[in-house]
């Protein structure tokens, strides 16, 4: 069962590490759930993505408070706002519009309600 968590654990990984490049991919909830993985896995991994210089501190705000950094939000949200615009952009027909309007609107509604750290 160790090496089906480390699997999944490391497909997390590499989802995040692709969500660095492509904006529609989220890199920080692939990572919570690595940890989550890892956790139930491997040590090694699990304080490796502890510690990691860029995603550690993230992972660590989030299992202790459930809190997210404001400079992240704000990222994020300017994030959401550049791939709706694009959308618009694109002319994308109106019912994808809509749907991702209130996905992203929830989206931002449950990152900007999370406490500070």
């Amino acid at each position: 069962m160790r090496f089906i968590w480390a699997g999944l654990g490391l497909l997390c990984v590499g989802l995040g590490l692709i969500g660095v490049v492509l904006p529609l991919l989220p890199t920080v909830p692939f990572m919570l759930l690595a940890a989550f993985f890892f956790a139930r896995s491997s040590e090694r991994l699990h304080f490796w993505l502890l510690n990691h210089r860029v995603f550690g501190p993230a992972i660590s705000d989030w299992q202790s408070r459930g809190a997210i950094n404001p400079r992240a939000k704000r990222i994020a949200t300017l994030s959401i706002i550049l791939v709706y615009g694009l959308s618009l952009a694109m002319g994308l027909k109106t019912t994808i519009l809509i749907i991702q309007a209130v996905v992203l609107s929830l989206v931002l509604i449950f990152l900007w309600t999370r406490p500070n750290f």
